[in-house]
């Protein structure tokens, strides 16, 4: 599967898994900080502060990983089947 990987940008996606996360783990704890009569303003914040912070650390990680994982070499790549004959 990492192979299918190597050469891309993996900012995307680890974009996506840490905003996911972040609105996951933020929904619950915003449930918990409401029921201990936390601020309706300091719920939101810390929901907010946390899809934000994971979807950022997402990003950087996704990008610094992706320097790891340079493209493999094709075996065939002379005869590129996309490409136009002539």
């Amino acid at each position: 599967m990492l192979n299918k990987l190597r050469g891309r940008n993996l900012a995307h996606p680890g974009c996506l898994i840490g905003t996911t996360a972040g609105l996951v783990l933020g929904i619950i704890l915003a449930g918990i900080l409401a029921n201990l009569n936390v601020p309706l303003n300091t719920d939101l914040l810390v929901w907010l502060g946390l899809t934000i912070v994971l979807g950022a650390s997402g990003w950087i990680s996704g990008s610094a990983l992706s320097s790891r994982f340079p493209a493999l070499e094709e075996k065939g790549a002379e005869a590129d089947s996309d490409s136009p004959a002539g």
